[in-house]
């Protein structure tokens, strides 16, 4: 099926059933600035979720640093090649170990109690860390780094979708991955200051200050609400509703929109969730769900197969390929490019959201493609003559792959996953992406110091084949998921079933009456499912996609 087909909705009267909640969104023309509930709420996001990546950003940067710091190699005995990839790998390697049991605790003990305990796993790997006396020890305090981000990762990145209102939504979890380079940029400007130490506090401080981003989540996240969706799944729908009053109608009880957007949400879970297991054979339950299921799994391979970990974590030999060798250039280089990062991230995580996902995307590949080829051509002209104007061509095409990255992959992976995933199975779809992600950041971070060492620029011509398959794949595979609610998103590979469910809740939507009383039933459950009765299951519901 082509992907720009995947369309779930049909005509019901004079609008389609399954956007009344976006109507209504989108004729709210107050910013969310001038209000002054929702403006505290995503203030608060900022360091208690959105502010989650900075860890895995100041991570890649300071190992990046630390690699062209005197004091670190001279006491980890210049670790290169396999010594220096498994210190790389053993952070993706923690979340490998850690991600099955992520789902468990998002979904059981709610979105925050998952970033809080991930986070505080951080600060006792980034202690361990700064802290380390052997090689051994070292990779222990990465390895359990690796294992607490994975639990923020996916928890933070649920909650910014299911609290922020519709109308910004798709910008809030675009920003998510943007904070990635406030944490790059801290640690280089770190490493740079620090790499002159004549001792070992050289790599100590930065390696202690890596628990800052999660500091600020322990501190922060006491004040910021639970998932709505997560509330009424657990049947404290009264709470959801307040939520929902405070934040997304400035604490007025009888508005429209939030009437409408509570009802949705509820009859929406009261289909996801009607004798489900909330198990795992739910992700793969159902033909549209297997589709979910590769979709996410390809585009944790996408974020790390693409180039960007080279640069990421391995700058410094690609630029001793180039010619330049000087430690304190090698950490200029390291900052400017993760300063010109923030800056086109966060330009692209502002704008991206005006255009079809899939057309971004799309734009996102086919510029990585052409980049990486330019740069792999300009690297294999340097080896050959040495020219300076090939070296200069190869650090003007590194800055270049930040925008072309950026794009898709940093700005919108975190928004099209929580819209792929309806809620049920959000929590397990993210921990896919993250699995895959890990996987793949191990296996290259492993392999590419050995593929550098050994292959040169010949080793990039890998990674011009695959991003090729990228593009082939993200054309025919990736669905249209741009300017819906969570709700109207939740059937889109379900078909005729998909059309119907959405139809009804449309009318629930419409012609709810008694809200009042349905939110203090809520209080005590979600069985309220008479309307539903002959559709089964959510697995049943789901079954038929054709």
């Amino acid at each position: 099926m082509d992907a720009q087909t995947n369309e779930y909705s049909g005509d019901a009267g004079p609008e389609r059933y399954d956007a009344i909640v976006s109507r209504l969104a989108q004729q709210d023309k107050v910013p969310w600035y001038k209000k002054p509930n929702l403006r505290l709420l995503y203030l608060i996001m900022l360091p208690s979720c959105i502010g989650v990546e900075m860890t895995s950003g100041f991570d890649s940067s300071m190992l990046n640093g630390l690699q062209a710091v005197t004091s670190w190699l001279d006491f980890y005995n210049h670790p290169r090649s396999a010594l220096l990839g498994l210190m790389s790998a053993m952070y993706p390697l923690g979340g490998i170990a850690a991600l099955p049991s992520v789902p468990s605790v998002a979904d059981n003990l709610g979105r925050r109690s998952s970033v809080l305990f991930g986070s505080t796993l951080m600060i006792f790997g980034g202690i361990l860390q700064g802290a380390a006396q052997n090689f051994a020890m070292f990779l222990i305090a990465r390895f359990i780094l690796g294992s607490g981000i994975v639990f923020a990762l996916v928890a933070a990145s649920s909650l910014v979708g299911e609290l922020s209102h519709p109308k910004e939504r798709a910008t809030m979890t675009c920003l998510f991955h943007v904070c990635y380079y406030i944490g790059a940029i801290t640690a280089a400007g770190v490493t740079l200051g620090t790499f002159a130490i004549p001792n070992n506090w050289g790599w100590r401080i930065p390696s202690f200050l890596q628990i800052v981003p999660s500091l600020l989540q322990v501190s922060f996240i006491w004040f910021l609400p639970e998932s709505p969706r997560w509330l009424i799944s657990k049947g404290r729908g009264a709470e959801a509703h307040a939520i929902l009053v405070k934040y997304h109608a400035e604490g007025d009880e009888i508005s429209e929109f939030v009437k409408a957007e509570y009802t949705q949400i509820k009859k929406t879970l009261e289909v996801e969730l009607k004798n489900t297991e909330m198990s795992w054979r739910e992700v793969l339950s159902t033909p549209g769900m297997r589709k979910r299921f590769i979709i996410s799994s390809f585009l944790g391979l996408f974020t790390q197969w693409s180039g960007n970990g080279l640069i990421a974590y391995f700058l410094s030999p690609i630029l001793d390929n180039i010619g330049i060798h000087d430690n304190r250039t090698k950490n200029i280089v390291n900052l400017s490019n993760s300063c010109w990062g923030l800056v086109n991230a966060t330009f692209l995580a502002l704008t991206v959201t005006r255009f079809p996902r899939r057309r971004i995307f799309l734009a996102c590949t086919i510029s990585i493609l052409i980049v990486f080829t330019a740069w792999t051509v300009a690297s294999e002209e340097y080896e050959r003559t040495k020219s300076s104007a090939s070296s200069q061509a190869v650090l003007a095409l590194i800055f270049l792959y930040s925008p072309a990255y950026n794009m898709g992959f940093n700005a919108l992976t975190y928004t099209f996953l929580v819209e792929l995933f309806p809620f049920h199975v959000r929590a397990k779809g993210i921990t896919i992406f993250q699995w895959w992600s890990n996987a793949a950041g191990f296996f290259s971070q492993f392999v590419n110091p050995i593929g550098i060492g050994n292959a040169g620029w010949k080793y990039y011509i890998i990674y011009c084949i695959w991003i090729a398959f990228e593009v082939a794949f993200v054309y025919f595979m990736f669905p249209e998921t741009s300017n819906r609610t969570l709700e109207e998103l939740t059937f889109l590979y379900e078909g005729d079933h998909g059309r119907e469910a959405v139809r009804r809740i449309g009318e629930e939507i419409q012609h709810e009456q008694g809200y009042g009383d349905a939110v203090a039933r809520d209080s005590d459950s979600v069985e309220d499912i008479d309307s539903w009765r002959g559709h089964g299951s959510t697995t049943h519901l789901l079954a038929d996609w054709e």
